[in-house]
């Protein structure tokens, strides 16, 4: 049987437990593709389960990851949607192993899209988990409006500077919070006000807010409770424990609420409409090559990140 490279947890820890292994190719099924990977977009959830195992149902090898760019190698029975040589991303199988850290992926072809031609694989495995987090959140979710205030915390980071741009392109007002280094670079994407967490209480200087997308955590969904109008929508990303205590929100007025991201092959072809016009990019912070995951989840650990790390699969990456 033919065989590929791949990443493997060999136990859960530190990032040391990467390790590059050379296993069997995966064969697609009914209703499934093979993609050759080109490129693996890294994603917080990405070492939190490695470092754990988390609630992840992991394979007989594990194998990390979820973002996926790269061309279709075979389908299964039952495909009609892409043939060999179509250029594919997405976001497959999550929570279940989709084992991204790899050359090669297999899953239903509805968790890919057709990637968009104005972007290469590296930008492409930026966008599917962190773009359908922040697409489900604020579209699915919160039932973004045009005119709308939308205050995102940890606006420069992987999911948060995309909902930026999602948000800004269906017409919102947009507030981010971020250090200060970074406030050119989230007026540059369309961020219309721009806060520095490390010098001015957000809760003090803002009223009236429609929507809060939290990807921080810890207490920062508590201390938007007073930022919203009644009626409006603090979603946040950081799990429960994220939520404020349902007494106070309901007293608000305010709903809390705590999406998990998935599989959607029709908010990836939003997502993917969005990149061709032009209205969405993803920001690279750093490209590394396979076999040094290790690393980059070291990086991505200092939490000092300013969009994307991917991981080149194939080279060359276009």
């Amino acid at each position: 049987m033919p065989t590929m490279l791949a990443v493997t947890a060999r136990e859960w820890g530190a990032p040391e437990v990467l390790t590059p292994i050379e296993i069997e190719r995966p064969e697609p099924g009914l209703t499934e593709i093979l993609v050759r990977v080109h490129a693996a977009g890294v994603n917080p959830v990405d070492w939190k389960t490695r470092a754990s195992g988390a609630f992840v149902t992991w394979g007989e090898v594990p194998i990390v990851g979820w973002d996926v760019s790269g061309t279709v190698e075979a389908v299964g029975p039952g495909v009609t949607r892409f043939a060999p040589g179509d250029e594919v991303f997405g976001m497959p199988a999550f929570p279940r192993q989709a084992g991204a850290y790899a050359e090669f992926v297999v899953a239903p072809s509805r968790h890919f899209t057709r990637k968009p031609g104005n972007i290469s694989h590296i930008e492409a495995a930026a966008l599917p988990l962190a773009g359908l987090t922040a697409w489900q959140a604020l579209i699915d979710t919160a039932e973004l409006r045009a005119g709308q205030r939308v205050l995102i915390h940890g606006a420069a980071g992987g999911v948060g500077h995309l909902a930026v741009q999602i948000a800004k392109a269906h017409g919102a007002y947009v507030i981010g919070t971020a250090r200060a280094d970074k406030h050119e670079f989230l007026r540059a994407i369309g961020t219309d006000e721009v806060i520095d967490y490390t010098a001015v209480d957000f809760a003090a200087e803002l009223r009236d807010v429609d929507i809060v997308l939290d990807s921080v955590g810890g207490d920062y969904g508590v201390r938007s409770l007073p930022v919203l109008r009644r009626g409006g929508r603090l979603v946040t990303l950081a799990g429960p424990d994220g939520l404020p205590d349902a007494a106070d929100a309901d007293a608000r007025g305010v709903r809390a609420d705590w999406p998990v991201v998935e599989p959607d092959s029709a908010g990836l072809a939003a997502i993917a409409e969005l990149v061709a016009v032009g209205e969405l990019r993803a920001e690279i912070d750093r490209v590394l090559p396979l076999t040094e995951a290790a690393k980059a989840h070291a990086y991505g650990e200092t939490g000092r990140t300013r969009g994307k790390i991917v991981l080149q699969v194939a080279e060359p990456a276009t």
